[in-house]
């Protein structure tokens, strides 16, 4: 029997750091991994239900029209409320983790020299 892979959104505006998160998850066997460089790339590919959505609070706001992280967090939310969503970014403020976790991320990571370990963790978990 083969072993069925996880398919992986992961949505940050920094494509080197969202390369190697997707290389460091694909060389574990497990998952299957897409990368969006905004999050409304993401949301027009919702439709193939990934089992997870790894996204960056702060995706490039000098991108007219962009959203933010915590707005696209929403919008799937809004589109697809059981969707499992990681907010992952810089920023260490207990506010904005509180924020995502209230707007429906199951788990806020801060992009440090743990973030994949974290990530790794939570991964087995869902």
């Amino acid at each position: 029997m083969q072993d069925i892979k996880k398919h992986i959104f992961v949505v940050d505006d920094d494509k080197m750091f969202a390369t190697m998160l997707a290389d460091h998850l694909e060389e574990q066997g497990h998952y299957a991994v897409t990368t969006f460089g905004t999050g409304e790339e993401c949301l027009e590919r919702l439709g193939e239900n990934p089992d997870v959505i790894i996204l960056d609070y702060y995706l490039d706001s000098n991108v007219p029209g962009a959203k933010n992280g915590l707005e696209i967090l929403q919008a799937i939310h809004k589109n697809a409320p059981d969707q499992k969503v990681i907010m992952l970014s810089a920023q260490e403020h207990y506010g904005v983790a509180l924020q995502t976790i209230a707007s429906g991320a199951v788990q806020y990571v801060i992009k440090d020299l743990q973030a994949f370990k974290e990530i790794d963790s939570i991964l087995a978990e869902i």
